[in-house]
């Protein structure tokens, strides 16, 4: 009887996320199964998601930025509509398989910019207060890991990409949100995102990290090993 074909190991920016927040929880999510408790996900930054999506479409078909990106951002939208929805959709996303590693990373774009034959990941973020000087540092794996995905898959980057805030500021007559907007240009290095990678995949073919003092959800999984 032949044997069955072991699970592949497919990490994603967000499960990295979690790696670099706590090695421990990252270990016991993939080997055990052992998953962080988690109350209900807000459907509202989903929604403003894809209708940002939609928004950010109409200026595609016409070959235009959006007027908040206009003299904020190197490039012009991808035209490549078929693509780019591509790339939007975790199934059939961006993806490198490491033969050596025997992993796969995968990642789903919001949007790109392409300039001068680069390519330039774009990220929708909504949030309900203006930006303190360490917000987007969270954002930097994340990044990183879509300038890696393209690397891997022969699209030319410059080792950086934009971060795009839709801040709600007033409920104008008729429902009507008015949106502050703030674009910020990050540094998304492949190579650090790679080594993330790498280390993430290693540590989960060895024993189970010791507990971070830090993390507020180790003493809980305590009892669920």
């Amino acid at each position: 009887m032949a044997k069955n074909k072991p699970k592949e190991l497919r990490l994603s920016p967000s499960s990295l996320n979690l790696y670099l927040d706590c090695p421990r929880c990252f270990w016991l999510q993939f080997n055990k199964g052992i998953k962080r408790p988690s109350g209900p996900f807000p459907s509202l930054p989903g929604g403003m998601d894809i209708v940002i999506k939609k928004y950010f479409d109409t200026f595609r078909a016409k070959g235009e930025l959006p007027p908040e990106l206009e003299g904020k951002v190197e490039g012009k939208l991808l035209k490549d509509m078929e693509l780019m929805r591509k790339w939007r959709n975790w199934r059939t996303g961006l993806r490198y398989e490491d033969k050596e590693l025997d992993a796969v990373l995968s990642g789903a774009l919001d949007d790109c910019l392409v300039d001068d034959g680069k390519y330039i990941p774009v990220d929708y973020k909504t949030r309900g207060f203006d930006l303190k000087a360490d917000s987007s540092a969270l954002y930097d794996n994340q990044l990183s890991c879509y300038n890696l995905l393209l690397e891997k898959n022969g699209y030319q980057h410059n080792s950086s990409a934009y971060l795009a805030y839709y801040i709600p500021k007033e409920v104008c007559e008729g429902g009507v949100v008015k949106f502050k907007i703030e674009v910020v240009k990050m540094n998304a290095d492949p190579d650090k995102a790679f080594r993330t990678f790498k280390s993430a995949v290693q540590l989960l073919k060895g024993d189970i990290p010791p507990a971070d003092e830090r993390c507020g959800f180790c003493g809980w999984s305590e009892g669920k090993k």
